[in-house]
């Protein structure tokens, strides 16, 4: 069975897939491993299988690929474009070639540009048969790939290319399955959606870009671009030269809050990831709201700087190991250590301490409301006259707004309070987080 074959390996934070494929006789593909290898590790050790192949279907540009590691630690065979220029020792693929692997089965390489120049989708092959096709960011559920990451001024012609190559995926048989990379919530994703893997027949009866002349798919998916993390536009090179092999396990070391706190002063940047609620009532004076969740990993590369070095502050029931890898897998290892003994010893120390309010539900028209989702978001329903500025705006945004009595929101509350952090750290001392979305707000006050 196909599915007994093909194991995805979720990355719900990122909305992406990794793929374990079992090669039989202990070995296995891994297929856009992430640095972040604990969960994949965790499924080839249930399965009793060992990484003999690691392929890359591009130079990712939302995480650290896990390809190098995987060689480094398995001897794993790295397989990726040749077109891409990769400096590290990998086989260098182009259109139409293939590499025999264990069981009869085959990976072929289709050259399928568009979401960047050098990408490739590989054709699991058994015997003349498609099983399948892991298509990275090419055809994807319900949509294809975003075509702007590479060069701003090369959109329009990478989406032409990405029209032929969901084209030529698109015609693969009809029982052929689809395992893309990128799904719902994926900023590399041009649509949500709840599905992460399809077949070719599905994609073809219900992707409606498919429907659509090369003119009308190169507008659709144009005009379906929203932003993305800061982080994006470096990880592809790093990719390209290979991301450092991590060594032994790392660790959040343990720094005395006084440490800390003169460590801030001269420009270490102290990232809160404890939940909203707690954040609220207590936290390190310009400290920076985080919550350690799934997207724990986006808003770190979105709204802290990846080029000073960063003291995290934790309950003691969350995950170090879970804090590192999320940093780590989008690059950033500058996370120097933890505040020994937590908020209790920073305030122990006697050093300062900061708050703010925050509500279940609020009134409109008593305060500014600002909204910091996303475009998408904002325009599919918002509080009447809500200023909008998405969260990964607000640090340019912040030096031109008055300190008037503000609400912050966004749809449940762990953007907003990063967001008013993040106005708190500019002096803007009349601040609310609203700890929900604009289902939250009244619009009229009751009589």
């Amino acid at each position: 069975m196909i599915h007994d074959l093909v194991t995805a390996v979720p990355d719900r934070g990122l909305g992406n897939n990794a793929y374990l494929v079992d090669l039989g006789e202990g070995a296995a593909l891994a297929v856009d491993a992430s640095r972040d290898l604990r969960a994949l590790r965790a499924e080839a050790d249930r399965r009793g299988l060992r990484v003999t192949h690691a392929a890359d279907t591009h130079l990712h540009a939302d995480f650290l690929s896990g390809a190098v590691q995987l060689a480094a630690d398995e001897g794993a065979q790295v397989l990726a474009s040749k077109a891409g220029g990769r400096t590290f020792e990998h086989t260098a693929l182009e259109d139409e070639q293939e590499i025999a692997l264990n069981g009869g089965l085959v990976l072929r390489a289709l050259a399928t540009p568009g979401h960047t120049d050098e990408h490739l989708s590989f054709a699991l092959l058994d015997g003349d048969r498609a099983l399948g096709v892991f298509s990275g960011g090419s055809l994807i559920v319900g949509s294809a790939a975003r075509v702007d990451l590479v060069d701003p001024a090369r959109t329009e012609s990478l989406a032409r290319a990405q029209f032929r190559s969901v084209r030529r995926i698109a015609a693969l048989g009809d029982d052929t399955a689809l395992w893309p990379t990128h799904g719902g919530g994926s900023f590399c994703s041009t649509a949500a959606t709840a599905t992460s893997t399809s077949t070719i027949g599905k994609e073809r009866a219900t992707n409606a870009l498919l429907d659509l002349d090369e003119e009308g798919f190169v507008r659709a998916l144009l005009d379906s671009h929203g932003t993305y993390p800061t982080y994006f536009r470096r990880l592809g090179e790093r990719n390209r030269r290979g991301p450092a092999v991590v060594g032994a396990r790392p660790v959040l070391e343990a720094i005395p809050a006084q440490v800390a706190a003169e460590g801030q002063r001269h420009g270490v940047v102290l990232v809160d990831v404890r939940p909203i609620a707690a954040f609220a009532a207590a936290h390190p004076r310009d400290a920076l709201s985080i919550p350690l969740r799934g997207a724990f990993a986006s808003w770190l590369g979105w709204v802290a700087p990846h080029d000073r070095p960063i003291i995290v502050l934790r309950d003691e029931d969350q995950d170090p190991d879970e804090i590192l890898w999320q940093a780590l897998k989008i690059g950033y290892e500058n996370l120097t250590g933890e505040i020994s003994g937590g908020l209790a010893a920073w305030e122990e120390a006697g050093l300062p301490i900061a708050s703010l309010p925050m509500t279940d539900v609020a009134t409109a028209g008593e305060k500014r409301v600002i909204d910091v989702r996303q475009g998408r978001e904002y325009e599919a329903g918002h509080v009447p006259g809500a200023l909008h500025l998405e969260l990964g705006s607000l640090e340019n945004a912040a030096p031109g707004l008055a300190d008037v009595p503000t609400l912050v929101m966004c749809g449940h509350g762990e953007r907003a309070m990063s967001a008013a952090s993040i106005l708190q750290r500019h002096g803007f001392t009349r601040l609310t987080v609203l700890n929900g979305g604009p289902e939250s707000v009244v619009l009229e006050a009751a009589e």
